[in-house]
């Protein structure tokens, strides 16, 4: 079965937007956790633009589901990890200036900065997953400084679902395989876009946020839960 992590930064965002309390993300990773989410994503931006620190200290404090803690490989934040121990955190690339994630991390430029970080987290007994591009170099790249997972992002496919980026996929899965890591993915996924990257054999882990924050103000959470959940079974293999 491929798990499902769900991300809940744009519940936060929603909450920023007005300074108040409400909309809770803690609670809402918490009906996530009740409909069937098989771990929480949160990102805690150096700009802290939407999830802030005690959002992060609740979230681990009350999920029974895995805590997925996404950040910049900054000095900060690995501190930040280490004294937190979630179950796994996800190094990304992150600029100020970006409206969301726009790529993956360039394992193969950063490895030299990478590979103490990467031994720091996994000391602490934290799952290290690294954010990558789909290209057998940056897997190939992962797998030499320690990452234990990539999370394959999805946004070109998202963008052009086409047979060249789900052959990119293809072949970045299996030499994840290959190189020994646990196979992730994530970024644009939606109901109608999902199907062929569940198809991939590799695959353990898809995490989406902004798409089912979106469908949930329309049908709720747990009905968006539901229906992703439902489309990931039917795209993937026996």
């Amino acid at each position: 079965m491929i798990r499902l992590g769900v991300n809940i930064d744009h519940v936060a965002t929603v909450r920023n937007a007005r300074g108040g309390a409400h909309p809770d993300p803690v609670a809402m990773a918490l009906l996530a956790e009740r409909s069937g989410a098989d771990g929480i994503t949160a990102h805690l931006r150096e700009d802290r633009r939407h999830i802030r620190d005690a959002d992060m200290a609740a979230l681990k404090e009350r999920l029974t589901v895995p805590l997925n803690f996404e950040m910049a490989a900054t000095d900060e934040m690995v501190a930040m990890a280490c004294a937190l121990r979630p179950h796994a955190c996800c190094l990304v690339p992150e600029r100020r200036e970006e409206v969301t994630t726009e790529g993956g991390l360039d394992v193969l430029a950063f490895a030299q900065d990478l590979a103490p970080k990467v031994a720091r987290l996994r000391d602490a007994g934290i799952r290290v997953s690294l954010f990558i591009d789909p290209a057998e170099a940056q897997v190939e790249a992962a797998s030499r400084i320690g990452a234990q997972v990539v999370e394959l992002h999805t946004g070109a496919w998202a963008d052009a679902p086409d047979a060249t980026e789900l052959g990119r996929l293809r072949q970045a899965a299996r030499a994840a395989a290959d190189a020994g890591l646990e196979l992730h993915a994530g970024h644009g996924l939606t109901y109608d876009n999902v199907g062929p990257v569940a198809v991939l054999a590799q695959l353990r882990e898809l995490n989406i946020g902004h798409f089912l924050i979106g469908e949930a103000i329309a049908v709720g959470l747990a009905s968006a839960i539901a229906r992703m959940k439902a489309a990931i079974a039917e795209g993937a293999p026996a």
